[in-house]
């Protein structure tokens, strides 16, 4: 059985390892915005959408949407296509420089600085924590299946 002691010093060691190698930003970087993040999500989930649809979804004006969209594109981070199927119609879309955006906002821990701080690791210590790391990610899941399934019985 699994003590409190193994429980604290886990949260203790995952907080560690948060504040040592958590991703951030410069000074100088262009972070975006909450609302900038949300649209440029959805977009990455859905795909190219109008205006029209993403003010609709995001319960927004027009108008609104349309400011937001313009500042993301000033950036390089979406981009205005013509829809194929009817030229009428303008989509938005994640750029390449967006789509970069999104996975580096994703990532919550510096790629650079862990894969430094794993080199010091020999490799066998290496392939035990990602071992170990994902036998607690199954056990988990398994977890939370059973408690998604006794929820719904």
């Amino acid at each position: 059985m699994i003590e409190n002691d193994s429980v604290t010093r886990f949260i203790k060691l995952y907080g560690d390892v948060y504040r040592c190698l958590h991703a951030s930003w410069d000074k100088h970087e262009n972070y975006p915005s909450a609302e900038s993040q949300a649209v440029m999500n959805h977009l990455l989930l859905t795909g190219p959408l109008t205006i029209s649809e993403a003010a609709r979804h995001f319960n927004r004006a027009q108008s609104a949407m349309s400011e937001l969209i313009d500042r993301l594109q000033a950036h390089g981070l979406v981009t205005r296509i013509k829809d194929a199927r009817d030229r009428r119609r303008t989509l938005i879309w994640l750029t390449e420089q967006g789509r970069q955006m999104q996975q580096r906002l994703q990532e919550v821990l510096n790629r650079e600085l862990l894969r430094q701080s794993l080199q010091q690791l020999p490799e066998t210590q290496q392939q035990q924590l990602f071992g170990s790391m994902e036998a607690l990610v199954e056990a988990a899941q398994t977890i939370l299946s059973q408690q998604r399934k006794h929820h719904h019985e």
